[in-house]
């Protein structure tokens, strides 16, 4: 926690918008290969970055290509 505390809400946001994609993309690839309990692993982190970024107020109509 103490790391959230020394960065400000807008890197705050672009760490998030990265993680974020990055998960979606690996959330893709599990889908395509099957791999369903890899999928709902990532699902977790998904919906948990999902939520921090809006309520950071960070419009997520353009980034979530998951949209669950």
């Amino acid at each position: 926690m103490a790391v959230m505390e020394e960065m400000n809400n807008g890197e705050i946001i672009q760490k998030g918008i990265e993680d974020f994609k990055n998960i979606q993309r690996h959330m893709l690839i599990a889908k395509e290969e099957t791999a369903t309990k890899t999928y709902a692993s990532l699902k977790d982190d998904y919906i948990s970055l999902k939520t921090l970024l809006n309520s950071l107020g960070v419009n997520m109509t353009d980034i979530d290509k998951i949209k669950e």
